[in-house]
């Protein structure tokens, strides 16, 4: 079995708030490998692009208390320097954000940005010029050496967003990081967004952690998918295994909440209430006022992380007590 390219262990976020410290994320333990497609899904607010950016050492504010162990390449990036993650970054891990727009300078065309990390590895004007339309090409975007010679505002969302994954791409990293990144496409862009990010699985074998809250894109790229909820990581297994027999009553509300294909199977499922903002580390499972199977023990006992089947875990007393069984 090839061994893991990035491993969060027991990974804990806290910011400092008025009133105390905000559990942002507790406890997560994820990993992905070579050429494998990390799906992470989760409501707005569970913890997902703070974990990504604790990954990339760029946690806002600098109010924050971060435990755990953030192990690339079995070296743990939290004992990495201000000038020895910048080494790291777009090399090593590269990131593509949520909105392109505010990622790309408006006063630079789109090529000269992406040549721009290109030159940092010492490569030639006119060789990295060339690097930056072949990549452009690679990313699909039509016409490529015009709309390398373009500013930003003069391309569309999908366009940037194209932009963004070359610039990302560009110095070869071995994790790419896409936070949301087909937030505020339309359907066709988004499809076509989602071709390029397997197309790199497979012509880089770069390994990709994709952040999202649409679980229909899951089973789209994903090989592992991880769900999170309010800061902790409930489910975790393979993507078939996932949709096949998923173990959280959280994991499998949002299942229902996929669209369907026909309207004769009835209203979407909508789970009541929204992601707490858990101030207080108290025990007891962070989703029981809004689960349906929810006991007394959920609410005074936090759960474990247990193995349900082979490289499926889940943090639930469900899975605790059909496992015990």
């Amino acid at each position: 079995m090839s061994e893991d390219l990035l491993r969060l262990e027991h990974l804990s976020i806290d910011y400092k708030v008025k009133g105390g410290y905000l559990s942002a994320v507790n406890d997560v333990n994820l990993k992905i490998k070579k050429g494998e497609i990390l799906a992470v899904v989760g409501e707005s607010g569970c913890g997902k692009s703070t974990v990504a950016h604790s990954i990339m050492n760029l946690l806002p504010g600098g109010n924050e208390s971060v435990e755990g162990r953030i192990m690339f390449r079995g070296e743990n990036l939290r004992d990495y320097s201000w000038s020895e993650m910048e080494k790291i970054r777009g090399k090593h891990i590269g990131m593509i954000f949520q909105n392109p727009l505010d990622s790309l300078n408006p006063v630079y065309t789109t090529g000269d940005q992406v040549q721009e990390a290109i030159l940092m590895d010492k490569v030639d004007k006119v060789i990295a010029w060339q690097k930056v339309c072949d990549l452009f090409n690679d990313v699909k975007m039509p016409d490529a050496e015009t709309r390398a010679r373009s500013f930003p505002h003069e391309l569309s969302g999908g366009m940037r967003q194209r932009v963004m994954i070359a610039m990302m791409l560009s110095r070869e990293p071995e994790l790419l990081i896409a936070d949301e990144p087909t937030t505020a496409l339309d359907v066709t862009i988004e499809a076509q967004i989602l071709e390029i990010i397997k197309d790199l699985k497979h012509t880089h074998n770069t390994a990709i952690m994709m952040i999202t809250h649409n679980f229909g894109l899951v089973a789209e790229v994903a090989d592992k998918v991880a769900v999170m909820y309010a800061g902790e990581l409930i489910e975790y297994a393979d993507v078939f295994e996932i949709f096949e027999n998923p173990q959280h009553p959280y994991t499998k509300l949002l299942m229902k909440a996929l669209p369907r294909g026909t309207k004769k199977e009835g209203r979407l499922q909508i789970i009541d209430g929204s992601v707490p903002r858990i101030l207080d580390k108290k025990p007891g499972c962070r989703f029981a006022n809004r689960c349906p199977y929810a006991q007394e023990r959920c609410f005074n006992e936090t759960p474990r992380e247990v193995e349900v089947a082979e490289d499926h875990t889940c943090r639930c007393f469900l899975a605790e007590e059909k496992k015990e069984v």
